[in-house]
């Protein structure tokens, strides 16, 4: 992400006035020189601005690719053919946001609209709660086993 957008020092693109020339920390991307392009999209300009997906998707939910997506997968943006090189195993949208360097809200939006789209499969946990908003008795039987099995 080009910091010098968010206030960097003038003429100097991608550094904070606090910077002084310090290297950028490990697991930082190095700057790009002055005058060479960037093939990054802001996350957001991804979805249209969106923050918030279509559905309600918990960020442990997991997803998988569709087996057979309604579309040729060529012709898809480069997010979406991320997401689905990704979720050929089960992932969680959470484990998605992280392994591909998209914020949260970003990645539920994606997963979200390609599950509509067809292209994704989404297999979401059950509530905690029941409709009178009491404990599912029987989820918390399942977790008390599990506990002792410990």
């Amino acid at each position: 992400m080009d910091r010098g957008s968010f206030g960097g020092s003038p003429g100097v693109p991608g550094r904070w006035p606090g910077d002084h020339g310090r290297a950028p920390a490990p697991g930082r991307p190095p700057e790009r020189a002055e005058g060479e392009a960037s093939s990054l999209v802001r996350p957001y300009a991804v979805t249209g601005g969106r923050t918030k997906p279509r559905y309600d998707l918990a960020i442990e939910a997991l997803v998988t690719a569709a087996p057979y997506p309604p579309r040729d997968v060529a012709v898809l943006t480069p997010e979406y053919r991320a997401i689905m090189d990704l979720c050929r195993s089960a992932r969680s949208v959470a484990e998605v946001s992280a392994l591909l360097r998209l914020p949260l809200g970003v990645a539920r939006v994606l997963v979200a609209d390609m599950a509509v789209e067809g292209l994704l499969r989404l297999h979401q946990s059950q509530p905690a709660t029941t409709t009178g908003g009491q404990p599912d008795l029987r989820l918390l039987e399942r977790v008390l086993s599990g506990l002792r099995k410990l």
